[in-house]
C-alpha cells in the first residue's frame, strides 16, 4: 500500500489498545462512495486466504482506491504495520425492515495471541440512521477472549455503541472485539464492506511514537468502561500492559504493578 504520513500517535494506539477500535467519520470523499455502492450491486472478487494486498486489491480497484485514503492508509500501516495480507473481504447487506439481528459475537476461534492482532475495516459508504440499525461494538470487550458467539445471550451491556455515522465511514476493529450487526428497521437497503488484515512484519512502533513518553499514553490504557466490575477491569488493565509491552517493546512498562507484580517469579530462569 502506499506509504503515507498519515500514522496515528501514540495517544491514538493506546486509546485503539484499550478500546479496540479507531473510528474515522467521513474520511472517503463522495465520489468513491458512489463507486462503492455501484461494486457492491454486485459479486466481489474472490481473494484466497493471506493474499497481499497488491496482489488481492490490483491498482484501479476500488478496494485499492478506499485503502489508498490517507487517514485509512496511515491508520492501517500504524496497527498492522506495512505490506499486510488479506485474510477475506465481504460485504454485509442488511435489508429493509428484515427484522432480525446477529447476536453478540467475536469472529473466528479464540485467538490467544498476546503480542499480535488481525486488524479489520469496516465501511459504511452511506450514511447509518438510528433506525437503520447499525453495527453493535462493546468498547473494551477485544482483549476478553470467547469463542465466537459465546457473548450470544447477552442483548444489551452498559456502554455498548450502536454506530450512526456519516457516509464515508471507516472504523478498524481489533479481531477480538464483541460486535454484532443490529437489525435494519429503515426503509434503506444498508452496506458495511468488511476487510480483514493479517499483519507480516512485527507490530513494534509501526506508529508515530514521537509523543510515547506522553502521560496521556497512560491514561488512555488505564480507562474503564462501563460494562466492567472493579475487578475485571484491573483484568483488562493488565491485558493492556501485557499488549502494549509487545508494541513498545518495552518489557518494563507497567499500571499500578500489575504485569510486574504477576511477572515476578524468583529464581526461574524461564
Amino acid at each position: 500500500m502506499a506509504t503515507t504520513e498519515h500514522l496515528l500517535t501514540s495517544v491514538e494506539m493506546a486509546r485503539f489498545v484499550a478500546s479496540g477500535f479507531h473510528r474515522m467519520d467521513a474520511v472517503v470523499p463522495p465520489d468513491l462512495n458512489e463507486r462503492a455502492l455501484a461494486e457492491f450491486e454486485g459479486p466481489l472478487p474472490r481473494v484466497a486466504y493471506g493474499t497481499p494486498v497488491a496482489k488481492a486489491f490490483p491498482e484501479g480497484s476500488f478496494a485499492r482506491a478506499l485503502l489508498e485514503v490517507p487517514a485509512v492508509a496511515g491508520a492501517l500501516r500504524s496497527l498492522v504495520g506495512p505490506d499486510p495480507e488479506v485474510d477475506h473481504h465481504f460485504v454485509h447487506v442488511r435489508e429493509p425492515h428484515e427484522g432480525s439481528a446477529q447476536p453478540l459475537h467475536a469472529d473466528a476461534i479464540i485467538d490467544t495471541r498476546a503480542d499480535a492482532f488481525d486488524v479489520q475495516l469496516m465501511y459504511y459508504p452511506h450514511e447509518v440512521t438510528g433506525d437503520m440499525g447499525g453495527t453493535l461494538s462493546v468498547p473494551g470487550s477485544h482483549l476478553r477472549r470467547t469463542n465466537e458467539s459465546d457473548t450470544g445471550r447477552y442483548q444489551n451491556l452498559r456502554g455498548q455503541s450502536r454506530l450512526t455515522c456519516p457516509a464515508g465511514t471507516v472504523v478498524l476493529l481489533h479481531h477480538g472485539i464483541w460486535h454484532g450487526g443490529r437489525r435494519n428497521d429503515s426503509g434503506t437497503r444498508r452496506y458495511m464492506y468488511k476487510i480483514r488484515f493479517n499483519p507480516t512484519v512485527p507490530q513494534v512502533r509501526t506508529w508515530d511514537a514521537a509523543d510515547l513518553d506522553d502521560p496521556a499514553v497512560a491514561a488512555e490504557l488505564s480507562r474503564q468502561f462501563p460494562w466492567y466490575e472493579t475487578a475485571t477491569g484491573r483484568l483488562e488493565v493488565y491485558n493492556r500492559v501485557r499488549l502494549w509491552r509487545a508494541l513498545t517493546g518495552n518489557a518494563a512498562f507497567d499500571i499500578d504493578h500489575w504485569a510486574t507484580r504477576v511477572a515476578n517469579r524468583p529464581g526461574r530462569s524461564a
